[in-house]
């Protein structure tokens, strides 16, 4: 197991050793995810208060903007460890079988 494996970074499937994002990148993503929650927060309170609509709506492109950050660095992770691992070790077309589904489902 690597030093990246050992510190918690993902493990492809077939491995049956799940694990999450990167201990080193956790800081980083949960305290974006904060200020995300913090925008949607806001929005909440912009459409109680009846605010102007164009506002509400600059603020649900910027929640969605810092989640298509979030979504990217975790798929950045994950291609530059976990696919890269698969691939090196010998599945390359299960490795772009499983991107290719990841970028189906993260794209618009």
């Amino acid at each position: 197991m690597s030093d990246e494996q050992a510190e918690g970074h993902c493990r492809h499937p077939a491995d049956e050793v799940h694990s999450g994002v990167a201990r080193r990148d956790k800081p980083d993503l949960l305290q974006r995810l904060n200020r995300v929650e913090g925008q949607v927060r806001g929005i909440r309170r912009m459409i109680e208060e009846d605010r102007y609509c164009p506002e509400v709506l600059t603020q649900i492109a910027a929640v969605r903007a810092a989640l298509d950050r979030v979504g990217l660095l975790l798929l950045e992770d994950h291609t530059r460890g976990c696919i890269v691992d698969t691939v090196q070790a010998g599945n390359a077309d299960e490795a772009m079988t499983e991107l290719m589904g990841i970028l189906r489902k993260f794209l618009p």
